[in-house]
């Protein structure tokens, strides 16, 4: 069933638990996500990411999302995830998307709280959920799924300089209404090149001080402990795509190499992509709803 981000997140938050929000810029994606939400009755976000609209535009891949999503035995939300720019936002709102995270979060703080509070206005006049982001979240030089450039540690002065300050969220989230925040404590976009150092202590710091839904972008290659420390302190969506859709890639190599002089069909490599990717983001759900499951 299709619903709004900001439902499934009101639940997540009040039993303690993650739901987890997958890119999936492609039919293959959309099924692996939704079979495996649904083998284990759980909610799930499908997220179309502008990065991605090279890959595919939000007209064409819109519609089979939000089909899916009407047609599954789970509550589903249909995203758009780190939008860029209000024309796209507009279009994701008009196609029926019932949450869009408008991403200003590499502008100042004065044009980001501007202009997510006009973006707040529009989508919840048409009663769309909002995600917005403070702080920046690194990007490995390896690329991922959300981000826009490679950023790293060694591009600020000091770690404080990057992460999201608990203070200055409570009046961000006060001014623009915002129904979820991204917010930054040491994850990374894309491929982790070194294991991260997360402050999960500011989850907790920054939960003191707003009373909305906190959001881990960058969520692959974290540890299933951090994981879970991050959901006891107060994350509830979890952005997870990288390593997905290295999962499908792997088995995809693996059906090559073990075909030998055989042929290969392409419904077989893309039926195998989907196993693969369904596999790995089972296992990542079932970490983030522990504690329902």
């Amino acid at each position: 069933m299709l619903v709004t981000m900001k439902s499934i997140l009101d639940d997540a938050k009040k039993r303690r638990y993650a739901v987890g929000a997958f890119n999936v810029p492609n039919l293959e994606s959309i099924q692996a996500v939704i079979s495996a939400a649904e083998e284990l009755q759980v909610p799930v976000i499908l997220q179309h990411a502008e990065v991605h609209e090279n890959l595919i535009s939000l007209p064409e891949v819109g519609p089979i999302m939000l089909d899916y999503a009407k047609r599954s035995s789970v509550p589903v939300c249909v995203h758009l995830d780190h939008g860029a720019s209000f024309e796209l936002c507009i279009q994701a709102i008009r196609s029926g998307f019932t949450s869009i995270m408008y991403d200003a979060s590499a502008k100042s703080y004065e044009e980001n709280l501007r202009e997510t509070k006009e973006i707040v206005k529009i989508a919840h006049a048409a009663g769309v959920s909002v995600e917005a982001e403070l702080g920046h979240i690194f990007t490995s030089s390896l690329g991922g799924g959300e981000g826009r450039g490679t950023v790293g540690a060694k591009d600020f002065a000091s770690l404080d300089d990057c992460y999201t300050d608990p203070v200055t969220a409570r009046t961000f989230v006060k001014e623009t209404g915002v129904d979820a925040l991204a917010i930054s404590f040491g994850t990374t976009h894309g491929v982790y090149l070194t294991e991260p150092k997360l402050d999960l202590n500011r989850i907790t710091q920054i939960r003191n001080e707003i009373n909305i839904p906190l959001v881990m972008h960058g969520g692959s290659g974290i540890s299933d402990e951090d994981f879970k420390t991050a959901i006891r302190n107060g994350i509830t969506k979890i952005n997870y795509y990288t390593y997905g859709s290295m999962a499908g890639g792997n088995n995809v190599r693996e059906l090559i190499a073990n075909a030998g002089n055989e042929k290969v069909f392409y419904h077989d490599i893309v039926t195998a992509a989907k196993e693969g990717i369904k596999a790995d983001v089972k296992t990542a759900m079932s970490i983030f709803a522990n504690s329902i499951l």
